[in-house]
């Protein structure tokens, strides 16, 4: 069944939007995430199926995102080596405003 691209959808977490928009939302999620998300439809409440969602993106020339990645699954960040690096080229009143920042923030 093909659906009007200006249909009214609520895209759980996101809210109401267009069919065609909440699909191209749908496609720039991860994979997983992709996999739990729903649409449903505004004048019946009926959750729309991932194969129809992945049947209207292709009708629809909407590719999925490739090669998301969760947030959970990047590497941490050195931040060591990052402030380490900054404070190597910084100016010395540079450094003072920022310790005495850095101490007023850690009393309260």
């Amino acid at each position: 069944m093909m659906s009007d691209p200006e249909e009214a959808v609520r895209l759980q977490g996101y809210g109401e939007m267009t069919l065609r928009t909440a699909i191209a939302t749908v496609m720039l999620l991860a994979p997983r995430e992709r996999a739990e998300a729903a649409i449903f439809r505004v004048r019946d409440g009926e959750r729309l199926a991932s194969s129809e969602i992945a049947e209207l993106a292709s009708h629809w020339d909407i590719p999925p995102a490739a090669h998301v990645r969760s947030p959970g699954l990047v590497p941490e960040q050195h931040w060591s080596d990052i402030v380490r690096g900054m404070v190597r080229e910084a100016p010395l009143p540079s450094l003072m405003v920022a310790f005495l920042l850095g101490v007023l923030v850690a009393r309260r």
